[in-house]
């Protein structure tokens, strides 16, 4: 599974972000931004933003209105959700379905698969390629920022 997840990750440098928020610390902002800031293309796909601007990129309603050819499609919406996700994914042209942790809808994989794309599911994209590139750091683990001991001298 690893050489299928580096393999996507490696190959798909465009990402819709389905249920992006623009609350800097929901799940898939930070997500978003992590991803932007190791060289992917993130544009922002939720009807509330629609027209605005997040992360420097203008948010679209549906995947249908994105002008650009999109190859991973990253779904952050609930489970019963993902079916017409995934159907906008195929009628785009998206190589990949990946569905977040915690959302495992079976028939929009399904779907996805028959259809020729890669579909993941319940994994995130950030950990994923934190994991499987090196980029842990980014967050403090494997530092040695990161430790258990108590500095001396906190003013508590």
């Amino acid at each position: 599974m690893d050489d299928t997840l580096r393999r996507i990750l490696k190959d798909n440098r465009v990402i819709a972000v389905v249920g992006l928020s623009a609350d800097w610390f929901r799940p898939s902002y930070f997500a978003a931004k992590y991803m932007q800031e190791h060289g992917y293309r993130v544009i922002p796909v939720n009807p509330r933003y629609a027209g605005q601007t997040l992360l420097g990129e203008r948010c679209y309603a549906s995947l249908r209105e994105i002008p650009c050819k999109v190859e991973l499609v990253d779904v952050f919406r609930k489970t019963a959700d993902v079916i017409p996700v995934a159907e906008e994914a195929i009628a785009i042209g998206a190589r990949v379905l990946w569905q977040q942790i915690g959302v495992k809808n079976e028939a929009a994989d399904a779907k996805a698969r028959t259809a020729g794309l890669d579909s993941v599911m319940d994994r995130c994209v950030k950990i994923e390629h934190a994991r499987l590139f090196g980029g842990l750091n980014w967050v403090g683990v494997n530092t040695r920022v990161v430790s258990a001991k108590r500095p001396r001298g906190l003013a508590y």
